[in-house]
């Protein structure tokens, strides 16, 4: 049998904002990796059956 998933902690201090601030900072992806990821994604819904 599964066991229950524990609560998440919630953050304080230093730690909120580092989180924060990794958050709000925005990846920047190639095209080649952005092309990877789409090719990746269009063969995963092609054998999903939803």
């Amino acid at each position: 049998m599964a066991r229950p998933i524990k609560e998440t902690p919630i953050l304080y201090g230093e730690d909120a904002r580092r989180f924060e601030a990794r958050m709000k900072e925005r990846r920047h992806i190639s095209p080649e990796e952005r092309a990877e990821m789409q090719a990746i994604y269009e063969a995963f819904m092609t054998t999903a059956n939803f």
